[in-house]
């Protein structure tokens, strides 16, 4: 084993535990975000149980994420709608439980928008409204044997999110006859002048219009002949393809089954909308995410036109395993906030995702590489003691054989692997060995990813956190999200390229946690 010696070794990030600090607004927290693989630049809930992302609005210069929540448990329950903020996406403020199941049921997943014309005529005076779209879920329809449990509700705020009346009219609307009718995504059509929500219908999706947000009229449904899996968590939003401008309509559905590499995951059609009916080609289906953790991923709505990007987020879990996870005090986290760009590859549509640019605010001590050097064997990068956090990006000249591989490991021989085989031109996380796999029998597997495009080199962009590994491939064209459960944090680093492999340029850096 060699070492490279112009690659400066990484240093320990040293986190407060249980540390106060000044949070947007000015409020004080303590945090105490130190428990085993507990994320820590990765948005987590103080306590009990996480899923889906919700109701996700920019306002008045702070960013909302709201989320399913249930407060008395660490698995699944009566859910919730818990609420953080955050003026950048990455340092997050928590903020009350905003809205709280009632006679008409659970609270759903669900959207929220800037009612700025006051459409509603839920605002005031000065004040624009926080209208919640969400789905009511009633329990006791459910266990009877209707069909009819599920309909959606609205909400609305006058204080930037804080506080949230019911509308008294709910449910705005009702079910059909529908058992999965669910998870509305609302977003305002300037063409038309009117609210556009998609929502969820068993194995399609159903839109509607409005001109109030209060009384929808159905327009159209979307679907797959045939399909029999469950669909979830739609969003509908126009992209620019970056290179000509044309503007195509993306619509984005979580899928409860067969995701590519078993279980959940996020996917997503490229058509158009008309401003009643979205058009796709329904065998080009694809996939946003080829890992195992990444579900119910949803754009942000209300950002100005000036920032202009689609900027979107998901639940960083699996349901073939997210009850069964080994951790204590809390369950889940959310994925990195990424932006999501469209690109036209081999005369198809793509949406490529990389990390939001914020994120660099938490980068640490950067070593940066441009000197060519070829890697045979096993190259020791980085070896400390203590909890690691890491960003890397390495870019290779493709190999015509073999594999290049980086494995992280701590002093009880777990490891990760993520990697790229030139023979099957696969990027792969293999997470076999990466700790704590025990709790479910689906967890410890080798989760791949094939390419459809042909690039001279490999481009790798990794963010390890305690718990999780997020890759980024060749410029965001691939992303891999894969969680882990170590029993301590890796601290070593190593490429291994058996073959040898050509290494072009790099970067690493330490990033800092986002809680002390």
């Amino acid at each position: 084993m060699k070492k490279i010696s112009f690659l400066l070794p990484l240093t320990v990030l040293l986190l407060a535990s249980c540390s106060s600090k000044k949070q947007p607004g000015g409020e004080k927290q303590i945090t105490g975000y130190d428990e085993p693989n507990r994320p820590q630049y990765h948005f987590s809930p103080p306590e009990k149980w996480m899923n889906d992302p919700n109701g996700m609005v920019y306002f008045e210069g702070e960013y909302h994420l709201f989320y399913q929540y249930y407060p008395d448990s660490t698995v699944w329950g009566p859910m919730h709608w818990a609420h953080a903020v955050s003026t950048d996406m990455v340092h997050w403020q928590h903020l009350p439980i905003a809205l709280y199941p009632d006679s008409l049921g659970y609270i759903f997943s669900g959207s929220v928008v800037a009612d700025t014309n006051n459409t509603s005529g839920l605002g005031s005076p000065g004040k624009t409204p926080l209208v919640a779209i969400f789905t009511h879920h009633n329990m006791k329809g459910e266990k009877s044997g209707r069909t009819d449990f599920q309909y959606q509700s609205i909400a609305f705020s006058l204080d930037k999110g804080r506080t949230w009346t019911k509308y008294a009219g709910n449910p705005v609307i009702p079910n059909p006859g529908i058992k999965d009718f669910r998870d509305p995504k609302v977003f305002w059509y300037e063409p038309g002048k009117k609210w556009v929500l998609v929502l969820a219908a068993y194995d399609k999706v159903m839109l509607y219009q409005s001109a109030n947000l209060k009384d929808w009229k159905q327009m159209s449904v979307f679907g797959i002949p045939g399909d029999k899996r469950l669909w979830e968590c739609p969003d509908l939003f126009p992209l620019k393809d970056t290179a000509t401008g044309e503007e195509k309509w993306v619509l984005t559905v979580s899928m409860q089954q067969q995701g590519p590499n078993g279980g959940t995951a996020t996917s997503y059609f490229v058509g158009n909308f008309n401003g009643e009916q979205f058009t796709a080609d329904i065998k080009k289906q694809k996939w946003m995410d080829f890992g195992t953790d990444n579900y119910a991923l949803v754009t942000w709505a209300n950002i100005p036109e000036t920032d202009g990007r689609r900027l979107a987020l998901g639940w960083m879990s699996n349901w073939q395993y997210a009850q069964q996870v080994p951790t204590e005090k809390w369950r889940s986290a959310m994925t990195l906030p990424r932006e999501l760009t469209l690109h036209k590859n081999s005369g198809d549509y793509y949406i490529y995702s990389l990390p939001v640019k914020e994120l660099n605010s938490i980068e640490d001590k950067t070593s940066e590489i441009f000197t060519p050097a070829f890697i045979a064997n096993t190259t020791l990068l980085a070896e400390k003691p203590g909890k690691n956090l890491y960003k890397l990006q390495y870019t290779f000249l493709k190999p015509d054989t073999g594999a290049i591989e980086f494995r992280f490991s701590n002093k009880q021989n777990e490891y990760l692997i993520i990697g790229y085989d030139a023979v099957l031109k696969q990027y792969y996380t293999d997470r076999t060995h990466s700790g704590n796999t025990g709790f479910n029998k689906e967890f410890a597997k080798k989760i791949t990813a094939s390419t459809f495009y042909n690039d001279s080199t490999v481009v790798f962009e990794i963010y390890l956190d305690h718990s999780s590994a997020e890759l980024f491939a060749d410029g965001g064209k691939l992303a891999l999200t894969s969680i882990h459960f170590p029993s301590t944090p890796y601290n070593r680093i190593e490429i291994i390229a058996r073959s040898g492999a050509r290494l072009l340029r790099s970067s690493h850096s330490e990033l800092n946690g986002i809680w002390k």
